[in-house]
């Protein structure tokens, strides 16, 4: 390994780490933030949408702006975004305020996001390199999101909520310095206009879907608020469809999911962030407002799926070689289902230990799925459009988290875990999501065994043209 290539590898996992720690965190600082900026349920679950949703929206497009105007200059850019936000949402001092500097934190991560995996991609050219890398990759996402917890609760039990954020000052900072001395740049001399009806109608349709999952069990769900929202975002998303195939130069190429490996990659990120990291938050209140854990103890309880993740997740250069991504990537989705089914022996009054085995089971599939998914993804599409492949499995990725916890959501009625209702209403609800997840998780398996055909490492071209 080169010193460019160690420096690109400690980066990207740097700033991949720093966005995933900030979906996880807030979990475990919730609690805190509706006792000091006097909020409730649906202010809470902006916290987690108001990050994701403009992240899921955007990415493809961040990734589009990156291979035409450089990823390293569009990685630079959003560093600069995320870091000046986070200091916005650590003095926030309403719910609105915190909600719109997430929103505008989430416009950062979305372009950090797309362009780390062409950073990434770039600097690792040969096959064999790549692999070894991106389970690098894989094991710091899987093990950011788990540990985040546990970092959160700390730093909130020990300095208070809004050092979640503070935390990402340094960080940044250091990962600004690395990129402008170490990271070279790289673009697709051939990359297309930016698609704006595409961007436009895909934002619309994605935020009219998650506000309408957020919003129905409040204004009911045969209001007409929810209904033309449901109507609303159903017309964009078609709309964006049609778009697509239509336009010359699309910001989505739909000829992309001609190649069903490119598909299943896709398939596998939506079925994980929609089922396993969406059920995160719910997780973690059951945990804290419902077993009465502090945000320490609730964080420390995920610390053994985080090691596990991150052994499991090492090891994928290695097994990788040896057993097919097909195999790997359905088997890591039906342990992330097993693992969620395994969870609902939880009750009102269970042990905390009672939370392991579910949570071991399906850390041990992520640690299996993520480095795989991010290697499909890139060598599913051509080379020249790495920026794209990366923001298309990246949205899929996001969406799936706030899709997921709206959907979820609206299954479980958290306001009983802050005293609106029973506590056993809360965990009955908490089963039901779980089931939800775990069948979720299963189907994206069937899905991705039926679609992951093609081994890795076949031009994606030649893929496309046999399509």
């Amino acid at each position: 390994m080169t010193h460019t290539q160690r420096w690109t590898l400690a980066v990207v996992c740097a700033a991949t780490a720093m966005l995933m720690l900030d979906i996880a965190v807030v979990n475990t600082a919730l609690s805190a933030i509706a006792a000091d900026l006097d909020t409730g349920l649906s202010g809470l679950q902006w916290v987690v949408d108001a990050y994701t949703l403009p992240l899921a929206a955007t990415v493809i497009t961040a990734g589009a702006l990156a291979d035409r105007f450089g990823r390293r200059r569009l990685f630079l850019f959003g560093l600069v975004i995320f870091t000046a936000t986070s200091l916005l949402c650590a003095a926030a001092q309403s719910i609105t305020m915190l909600n719109v500097s997430r929103a505008a934190q989430g416009l950062g991560a979305a372009v950090m996001f797309a362009v780390s995996l062409a950073v990434l991609s770039n600097a690792f050219p040969r096959m064999e390199e790549r692999v070894k890398a991106l389970a690098a990759y894989g094991a710091t996402m899987g093990g950011s999101f788990a540990v985040g917890p546990l970092i959160g609760g700390a730093l909130t039990s020990g300095l208070d909520w809004r050092w979640i954020f503070l935390i990402n000052l340094p960080l940044g900072m250091m990962c600004l310095w690395i990129v402008r001395r170490h990271v070279t740049e790289s673009l697709d001399p051939r990359a297309p206009r930016v698609d704006g009806p595409g961007l436009v109608t895909l934002t619309g349709g994605l935020f009219l879907l998650v506000f309408a999952l957020l919003r129905g069990n409040d204004a009911g769900w045969g209001s007409a608020e929810i209904l033309a929202s449901f109507a609303g975002a159903a017309v964009l998303l078609a709309a964006f469809v049609v778009i697509e195939g239509r336009v010359a130069q699309p910001m989505l190429p739909l000829r992309l999911f001609r190649n069903p490996s490119f598909t299943g990659a896709q398939v596998a990120a939506f079925g994980i962030s929609a089922s396993l990291f969406a059920m995160w938050l719910y997780m973690t209140l059951y945990l804290q407002q419902i077993l009465g854990l502090s945000a320490i103890e609730a964080g420390l309880v995920y610390v053994p799926g985080t090691l596990l993740n991150f052994v499991v997740a090492g090891s994928m250069a290695a097994v990788g070689q040896k057993v097919s991504p097909r195999a790997l990537i359905a088997t890591g989705l039906a342990l992330v289902g097993a693992g969620q089914a395994l969870l609902t022996v939880l009750a009102v009054d269970s042990s905390w230990w009672l939370f392991l085995p579910g949570l071991l089971v399906a850390m041990a599939g992520t640690g299996i799925l993520n480095p795989i998914v991010s290697q499909v993804a890139l060598s599913s599409a051509p080379p020249e459009q790495s920026g794209l492949a990366a923001g298309v499995n990246d949205m899929f990725r996001q969406a799936g988290i706030a899709v997921g916890v709206a959907a979820l959501g609206a299954l479980v009625p958290a306001a009983a875990a802050f005293g609106d209702g029973s506590p056993q209403s809360y965990v009955d609800g908490f089963h039901d999501a779980l089931w939800v997840g775990a069948v979720l998780a299963f189907a994206a398996s069937v899905a991705c065994a039926l679609l992951l055909r093609r081994p890795v490492g076949v031009p994606a071209e030649a893929a496309l043209e046999a399509a």
